[in-house]
């Protein structure tokens, strides 16, 4: 059976793992909304497709550019943190 300090010690991880793997893609959102925002104020362009297309397009582009780095973080957590726990019993 897994000790208290164990699960938390690997829930705490997990979370960790889910902030960097999610923190690529939220911060171009961030940016990318603020951009599209200050674009907007300054030109006085109050469309709805103009603040989701170029935000989508930028979120799709940063997910393709860090697949590989969000697998391999993921991957490498699983093999080094849950399989040993889940082999272990």
């Amino acid at each position: 059976m897994m000790s208290e300090a164990l699960f938390f010690d690997t829930l705490r991880q997990g979370l960790s793992v889910s902030v960097v793997t999610a923190l690529p893609i939220l911060a171009v959102a961030l940016v990318m909304g603020i951009a599209v925002g200050l674009f907007q104020a300054l030109t006085s362009i109050q469309e709805m497709t103009l603040t989701f297309v170029p935000k989508l397009i930028a979120i799709v582009v940063t997910f393709w550019m860090s697949m590989s780095f969000m697998t391999q973080t993921l991957v490498s957590f699983f093999q080094d943190q849950l399989i040993p726990i889940i082999a272990g019993g």
